[in-house]
């Protein structure tokens, strides 16, 4: 039969530190401890326990083989990583800047032109003292009036498929492409062989053969007719509501024929351009982008892990950093900070060092990307912690207690 084995107090478990765990900053040796009463055979048996952690599972060995950081050794099939330098930030300026030399002189028109008649489109003729030339206009199908018109369709002269009006006496009148004045004078020449100075009044009673087409973060998308009134880029918004609070006002598509624009209002206006000046054509397409589409997604040793939408199109990494709390001063490791980019050439990260001088400025002028994912690297010590609690769940709490300076 055993005897008992008689509990101590005072036990101090002394061990080495070596390799990474020295290379931190810390002293040769460390301290720990036991502040409950424990027997030798325990505490012996612990000292084993840990002395033959990394032999055991390899972990303090491992994770320093798996982070370049630490050893300064690229893996194998990594992505090779950048640090984060003035030099970098500049050279990703010019890039961001070439990326944005899209020329749209052709959408900027400074004075609109006026509006044309074209096939559709429903007119009001009349001529005075003679209201018997009126009696032939036609009603238009019930529906082909106006987006959102109410009531019975207009009756007018309506323009063919060919871009003609039959009216007594001057027959058949090409009108298309002519603006409301050259086509009055155009049918009161014709009319001036029948009738001594005739008195015409044209308009375009019915406005139904362009229209643009709205979509995305804006209160009532959906197609509007283009009218007397110049339809510019602002003009379309503001006819479809407005652009909601989601909308991301640096991620506008105008979409013209084969052709893809991408606008952003905030860069137009630094540029000098303004945006009630940019044009719409017929069979526009323009669609408004949602913030959440360009997201950013912080993980890692922060306070508050988290998916951040971009501001306009503009987030940086200390703004990154800043709503998700900053680095965890308990676990976060500063000197690791990586932001993981996906491009057309293929992955590409980059490192901050948060403990240096003039990092944060860094920081402010790193510009983030929509789907970037910006992660913090836990510290040495914490993965020594996680892997040993691996090892020995509630075994390390129980027995050991906090570490001496």
């Amino acid at each position: 039969m055993c005897s008992k084995a008689r509990s101590v107090t005072g036990l101090t478990l002394v061990l080495t530190a070596t390799g990474w765990l020295a290379s931190d900053g810390w002293a040769n040796t460390m301290e720990f401890p036991f502040n409950k009463p424990t027997t030798r055979a325990t505490a012996r048996v612990l000292a084993c326990l840990l002395a033959s952690l990394p032999l055991a599972l390899s972990g303090c060995a491992y994770f320093q083989r798996a982070s370049p950081a630490a050893t300064g050794a690229p893996v194998e099939g990594a992505p090779v990583t950048e640090l984060i330098t003035p030099q970098l930030i500049a050279a990703e300026q010019q890039k961001r800047e070439a990326a944005d030399t899209q020329d749209l002189s052709g959408l900027v028109v400074p004075i609109p032109p006026s509006y044309t008649i074209d096939r559709g489109d429903v007119l009001s003729i009349v001529v005075w003292d003679h209201p018997e030339l009126g009696g032939t206009a036609v009603a238009p199908t019930s529906g082909s009036g106006e987006p959102g018109s109410s009531g019975a369709p207009p009756t007018g002269f309506v323009v063919d498929h060919a871009g003609r009006v039959q009216f007594p006496f001057a027959g058949a009148l090409k009108l298309a492409g002519l603006t409301e004045d050259q086509a009055r004078d155009l049918l009161a020449s014709k009319l001036a062989r029948y009738i001594a100075n005739p008195n015409v009044t044209l308009r375009v009673q019915a406005y139904r053969s362009k229209r643009v087409y709205i979509d995305g973060e804006v209160k009532s998308p959906g197609l509007q007719v283009i009218n007397d009134i110049p339809m510019t880029l602002m003009e379309a918004l503001n006819r479809a509501g407005g652009v909601l609070a989601t909308a991301d006002q640096s991620r506008l598509v105008l979409e013209r024929g084969g052709q893809r624009y991408r606008i952003d209002l905030r860069e137009l206006v630094q540029k000098g351009i303004n945006p009630g000046s940019v044009m719409l054509a017929p069979g526009d397409v323009v669609r408004v982008h949602s913030r959440d589409e360009s997201k950013v997604f912080v993980s890692g040793e922060v306070v508050s892990p988290r998916a951040l939408t971009m501001h306009n199109g503009r987030l940086t990494l200390n703004e990154a950093l800043g709503e998700s709390g900053g680095v965890s001063p308990v676990s976060g490791d500063a000197r690791q900070v990586y932001v993981v980019r996906k491009t057309p050439e293929g992955t590409r990260v980059y490192q901050l060092d948060a403990r240096i001088t003039g990092a944060m400025a860094l920081a402010e002028g790193f510009e983030l990307h929509p789907k970037d994912v910006v992660y913090v690297a836990a510290s040495p010590l914490a993965n020594w912690h996680r892997k040993l609690s691996l090892l020995i769940p509630g075994a390390l709490t129980s027995a050991v207690g906090v570490a001496r300076p």
